[in-house]
């Protein structure tokens, strides 16, 4: 097995069981019920492989199998006692199993799969709509030096058993390479770091701009294809085959909603290419100057892959989801993508709109403006989301803890510091973004004031506190507590592992 089981999309009665192997095998099942705890790994097999679909404590799900249609590895990869001199071709097959007929409360499960006997996990299905859950938030795990000591502290502060795990994008760095999902020796798999809580826990993914690569090649390494995407030349079948669920019939897995217990959340595809801000290079604000005259090397500015501006595919679900009964009815209504148009982050600017091209034929520049007026996630999607009462925004993007609350009351919260930080441009840390003048250097571009942490701030030499986690040492995770209404943030610094997670941050959601 190339990793432990996960959880997908539980309903009322159900959850889809995932799992991925290299060679395809074959006896690939899931037990459920009380007694499966208890069996051996013989007793466990023999159940699995029988002719009985049940017996006394125990049912069998049998799991479908399909082969991951882009995994590759490359040069760039650490697989255990492999290498790869070139783009090569690797097998992942996926096997899912929906659990069905399940009762309220966990269930004892073990995967059987290819002779491989799991540990005994626990599923359930999806919380009612009158019941309080827990909710992991995070975000940009990225295969990040510090992402197992968050996780482990993750289980030790709060346990492993949560309602869902909203996971705001950036899970790894290129989607396409199957070993940072499975089992790089030179980073920590996404799976691998994450299995403990995805085991017992159904993750509700977003789409980022590191579940998206670029154009297909026989020879360019990953890296540099998940480098070259253009517009309308992207691909995101990866994150797709992966996760199948949740999705939705205009959308599939690009936006989705679902009703959490008492929270209903919605998933927005809104999240661009990342280019680099250096000049003279194919970036954010322009083309190479040797690659003025070959469309075919331009990179086109810092483009959005999914329209979400009005009068898109995309918005027209949000305003439709955010007036269904199930949002209405809901005690809280989140909504969650990657791009973090308020924050104190880099990567809150540019402003999140499409690039004006500017062609000046004779200096044989092409240039990329970013008006700040036509950011569609402030000028249309805020007035959207504020308008329906919507309670929390999650995004991810900019390895940063910040949070923000609008005129309207709905707060806006990164929380994606699991790893390296790319600082925070506030006026109490000093910083200034590196963008050329005209773009907002310091602060939210979206004009709103960050706000200092409720519990234990960190503090500057001089007293100062400061209304952001932006660092190398020190991890970030937070819980969103629906029956206390509450979502709490907490630090850990991983200069000290034997220390406790400290609660340095809690907001109502009403």
């Amino acid at each position: 097995m190339l990793c432990e089981p996960y959880l997908l999309d539980p309903t009322a009665d159900s959850v889809h069981v995932v799992w991925h192997t290299e060679e395809a095998g074959s006896d690939h099942a899931v037990l459920v019920g009380p007694a499966v705890a208890a069996m051996t790994d013989a007793g466990a097999r023999a159940a699995a492989t029988g002719t009985a679909d049940a017996g006394e404590g125990w049912r069998r799900f049998t799991a479908g199998t399909v082969e991951l249609s882009r995994t590759r590895e490359d040069q760039e990869s650490a697989v255990p006692g492999r290498a790869y001199p070139v783009v090569t071709r690797r097998p992942a097959h996926r096997h899912l199993a929906t659990v069905t007929g399940l009762a309220a409360g966990r269930t004892p499960y073990r995967v059987v799969s290819g002779g491989t006997v799991t540990a005994a996990y626990t599923l359930a299905p999806v919380p009612p709509p009158d019941q309080p859950v827990r909710l992991l938030l995070t975000s940009d795990h990225q295969l990040k030096p510090m992402v197992p000591a968050n996780l482990a502290k993750v289980a030790q502060t709060a346990g492993v058993t949560f309602d869902g795990v909203l996971m705001a994008g950036d899970m790894v760095n290129v989607p396409d390479r199957a070993s940072e999902w499975f089992d790089s020796t030179a980073e920590p798999p996404f799976f691998r770091t994450f299995e403990r809580i995805l085991a017992h826990s159904p993750i509700y993914p977003t789409i980022g701009n590191h579940e998206v690569m670029g154009r297909w090649s026989e020879t360019a390494t990953l890296d540099a294809q998940f480098n070259d995407p253009q517009p309308g030349d992207w691909d995101i079948t990866t994150y797709q085959e992966l996760f199948p669920y949740p999705r939705s019939e205009s959308g599939g897995q690009r936006w989705w909603s679902r009703t959490i217990g008492d929270v209903h959340v919605i998933c927005l595809f809104a999240t661009q290419v990342w280019r680099t801000p250096q000049p003279e290079r194919r970036g954010k604000f322009q083309e190479a100057l040797e690659d003025v005259d070959d469309p075919d090397r331009w990179g086109y500015g810092q483009f959005i892959f999914e329209p979400i501006k009005r009068g898109s595919p995309q918005f027209a679900f949000l305003e439709a989801e955010l007036a269904s009964p199930a949002a209405r009815d809901a005690r809280y209504r989140v909504v969650m993508f990657h791009h973090p148009s308020h924050g104190l982050g880099s990567h809150s600017v540019p402003p999140y709109t499409d690039p004006v091209q500017v062609v000046d034929l004779k200096a044989k520049s092409i240039r990329y403006e970013y008006p700040l007026a036509d950011d569609y996630i402030l000028r249309d999607v805020e007035p959207l989301v504020s308008a329906a009462g919507v309670h929390l925004v999650l995004n991810g993007h900019s390895h940063v803890w910040n949070r923000f609350r609008n005129a309207a009351g709905v707060h806006w919260l990164e929380t994606s510091n699991v790893g390296n930080s790319y600082g925070a441009y506030d006026v109490t840390s000093g910083m200034t973004r590196w963008y050329p003048p005209g773009y907002v250097l310091r602060g939210d571009p979206g004009g709103l004031t960050p706000i200092v942490p409720t519990v234990a701030p960190f503090v500057r030499p001089d007293g100062v506190p400061l209304p952001f986690v932006a660092s190398n040492e020190i991890t970030v995770f937070t819980l969103l507590d629906s029956a206390a209404g509450v979502v709490r943030s907490y630090r850990h610094d991983t200069r000290h592992p034997t220390s406790p997670a400290i609660l340095f941050d809690e907001f109502p959601l009403a």
